[in-house]
């Protein structure tokens, strides 16, 4: 069954434009892992620094596998580096 992920995450508003940057490299490999159908990132109006990444995926699994990649040292991103505070992960599955 096909999942949404949400991945909320506040920027470090002083290195804005350099955060965003490393987030659209960071996304590339994203889009590419196995079992992601696609994603977005939406920006908050009120405050640019507050991003939410909409991640669709085939599967619970295909999420699971990919959160594991992160997680090693040939799947690790620099984001952690441009973020104000940890991030926050929920995921859905659509309900019919």
């Amino acid at each position: 069954m096909a999942i949404t992920a949400l991945l909320e995450l506040d920027l470090d508003p002083e290195q804005l434009d350099d955060a965003l940057g490393v987030l659209r490299e960071t996304l590339v490999a994203t889009r590419a892992f196995p079992g992601c159908l696609g994603l977005e990132v939406l920006q908050d109006t009120d405050d640019p620094a507050h991003v939410v990444v909409v991640e669709q995926w085939e599967s619970l699994e295909r999420d699971d596998a990919y959160r594991a990649w992160r997680a090693t040292p040939e799947g690790a991103s620099p984001l952690g580096t441009v973020l104000a505070g940890p991030p926050s992960l929920h995921r859905f599955s659509t309900v019919q």
